[in-house]
């Protein structure tokens, strides 16, 4: 009987060996998953000569009749814009209007509320944000002292993270007592405003003719641009300490201000109204 049962457990516990060993077996031979390949660049975002980003990707001619309100909104208001500036913006065909192929912003001595003077801020946010590419402005900006015409940029994610912490690229300004000096400059910083930028002094008025005030955006990388020849770079080692957020998306901002803290308030020599004209914005790709 005792050598029945012995009989009887021997071929289970040759079972469990063959089972354990069997784990042991599938363990050997586990193998972890692949690594994943690394991800694709952000198209454009290696740096290339200005000619090569010859294809356009997004535009505004300012061929029709009104401005397309799928590509661009308005700012409105007054209250100084946080530089005590005197205009009010508003959507008005008087501040803002198409003609002639180009886009006009007009500022006008007219009374607004407590402010002494109307003028127009329009933007693509909301509708249009770029990241890599060149962004060109073909404009004629207006001069006189406390005119402040500008073209820039916002950062996109502006509502999550406030100003300047989004980041801040001004293509193009201009102290209208200064017309020969083109500024441009990089605002950014977590709660406190850095800042850096170039002022480049040019042979005439820039307010004279229409010129193409381009910025070209890489990967840690912004090149600036008047009439294709490059007068700027900024890089990420510019922001030292500080977040980079110029890699992420942007929105263009074209506007003309009236007085404030950048060059004063208008003066006797002032005659308004003052326009800047806008042939056209554009974003252009290389492929």
């Amino acid at each position: 009987m005792l050598f029945f049962l012995a009989k009887l457990r021997q071929p289970a516990g040759w079972l469990l060996a063959l089972s354990l060993a069997a784990c042991t077996e599938k363990s050997d031979k586990f193998t972890p998953p692949p690594t994943p390949p690394p991800a694709a660049p952000a198209p454009n975002s290696e740096a290339r000569n200005y000619a090569d980003y010859n294809t356009v990707v997004w535009s505004d001619e300012f061929d029709g009749g009104a401005l397309d309100q799928a590509k661009w909104g308005y700012d409105l208001g007054g209250g100084g814009w946080g530089n005590n500036e005197l205009q009010a913006y508003t959507n008005s065909n008087e501040n803002v209007f198409l003609a002639g192929g180009n886009l006009t912003i007009q500022a006008r001595q007219q009374q607004s509320g407590s402010n002494a003077y109307t003028s127009g801020r329009i933007l693509t946010k909301g509708k249009q944000s770029f990241v890599f590419g060149r962004t060109d402005v073909r404009a004629k900006v207006p001069k006189g002292k406390g005119v402040w015409p500008a073209i820039w940029m916002l950062g996109a994610d502006i509502d999550q993270n406030k100003w300047p912490r989004c980041g801040e690229i001004d293509i193009m300004e201009l102290k209208g007592s200064r017309p020969k000096e083109l500024l441009s400059t990089m605002h950014f910083g977590s709660t406190t405003r850095v800042l850096k930028g170039t002022t480049a002094v040019q042979p005439n008025d820039l307010s004279d003719d229409f010129h193409i005030y381009s910025a070209v955006r890489s990967e840690d990388q912004i090149r600036f641009f008047l009439d294709g020849v490059q007068y700027f770079t900024f890089t990420k080692a510019d922001v030292g300490s500080n977040a980079y957020p110029f890699n992420n998306p942007f929105f263009v901002i074209l506007n003309v201000a009236v007085g404030g803290d950048f060059d004063g308030n208008p003066d006797a020599s002032t005659v308004f109204p003052r326009q800047m004209q806008v042939d056209y914005v554009r974003h252009l790709q290389y492929k």
